[in-house]
């Protein structure tokens, strides 16, 4: 029979129309809205809504089956009741009401169970995709309904009035990587056991801004992005930094509203910056987002240096921006074997590779400081003044590297 449980009406008709030969003997209390959100974007209506689908209407049950002899009064309840879930305030106390009421009824002498449940498998209420990804995140598997429904034929028979029903994955919440302690969870097998290793410590914002003044400036981004990728590999529950592209949109990567306000707050950690709700929306991918906030902690960018004896300033500048630049950018680019020319003997041809013995690609290039590489390079293609086709006031001087 169709009926609103939270309607007094519409469920004083309803167990009414029980007919005396076949009597109402149990009651299972599935109902149940979600209205998810963090706290600042709840309201009273949200809460509202929540509470009549959940509570309200366990609360009807309870006192319109008083009168009945039943065998059984289970409540659907919820894990995010007794070990909390960001986002989920007006969910969680709801479901508080439903283990409340639970132990008020067992005090008063009638059945009642309530039981947490985690996520069940098979759709329902977190059936989507994105909420069955966000709940592995945080370590907790959907179960299989078939074992979830013997369960809760064997806690009805129990004498407790409330259960914790969940699958929960060893690594979150009893490996190496279980974070901080949970005192709730400590009983858990293995969760005792002393872990071979620490959790790494994170960088204090002052060394990252200490290291960040240290490198050049193109060098700057490479090392926020990796504290960009760092942090966001674990909000996303991911081991290692390399499961999270660099270009790849954070909405695709799977960082909900919850998990960007994390993000944030993790990065607000690493950086010390004051940062906005809004900050992983506002820079879409972490290589933007790295970008950003490079600006923001990254020292004034120092004066053009002086130029060398014999050189013109705009040489100076070149030689300054090109110092910036890494190794890898440039062989990217296909310039690379073109600068070790121009640094290796005058006979060297422009177009043949440089190769481990002449400290090309596979040899010490790696490894040689790129301002120096620059400044071999300016050296070995010097301008002659007596030479007409360095001169730049000739029309007709020809000069390759112009090209």
């Amino acid at each position: 029979a169709a009926c609103d449980v939270a309607d007094r009406a519409q469920l004083t008709a309803l167990l009414a129309a029980i007919p005396d030969e076949l009597p109402l003997t149990a009651v299972v209390h599935t109902a149940g809205v979600v209205d998810d959100g963090v706290l600042d974007r709840l309201t009273p209506e949200r809460f509202a809504a929540v509470f009549r689908a959940k509570a309200a209407s366990a609360l009807l049950l309870d006192e319109l089956t008083r009168d009945h002899d039943l065998e059984v009064f289970a409540l659907f309840s919820s894990a995010t009741a007794l070990v909390g879930n960001p986002g989920q305030a007006n969910y969680a106390a709801a479901n508080a009401a439903l283990d409340a009421l639970a132990e008020r009824r067992r005090a008063a002498g009638l059945p009642a169970t309530s039981i947490a449940w985690g996520v069940w498998a098979g759709g329902g209420m977190a059936g989507a995709a994105a909420a069955e990804e966000a709940t592995r995140r945080a370590g907790v598997e959907p179960m299989d309904p078939a074992l979830a429904a013997e369960m809760l034929c064997r806690l009805v028979a129990e004498p407790h009035p409330t259960a914790l029903v969940a699958g929960l994955t060893a690594d979150a919440f009893a490996g190496p990587g279980a974070g901080r302690p949970r005192p709730l969870l400590r009983g858990l097998p293995g969760r005792d056991r002393p872990h071979p290793a620490a959790e790494r410590t994170a960088e204090p914002a002052e060394s990252l801004r200490d290291r960040l003044a240290k490198l050049p400036p193109a060098r700057r981004t490479e090392a926020v992005l990796d504290v960009v990728l760092t942090r966001a590999a674990a909000v996303l529950g991911h081991r290692d930094a390399s499961a999270v592209g660099a270009e790849r949109l954070f909405r695709d990567l799977g960082v909900d509203s919850l998990g960007a306000v994390e993000l944030r707050n993790q990065l607000t950690a690493a950086t010390g910056l004051p940062l906005a709700a809004t900050l992983v929306f506002d820079h879409p991918t972490p290589l933007a987002l790295a970008e950003h906030l490079t600006g923001r902690l990254a020292p004034q960018e120092p004066a053009a240096p002086d130029p060398a004896p014999g050189e013109s300033p705009e040489d100076a500048r070149i030689r300054s921006v090109l110092a910036g630049l890494p190794v890898a950018r440039l062989r990217e680019a296909g310039l690379l074997d073109d600068l070790l020319a121009l640094a290796g003997a005058p006979d060297t041809p422009a177009a043949a590779p440089a190769g481990p013995a002449d400290g090309g690609p596979d040899g010490d290039i790696d490894a040689m400081a790129l301002d120096d590489l620059v400044r071999a390079a300016l050296k070995g293609h010097a301008t002659d003044p007596t030479d007409p086709a360095d001169d730049p006031r000739d029309p007709d001087a020809t000069d390759e590297s112009a090209e």
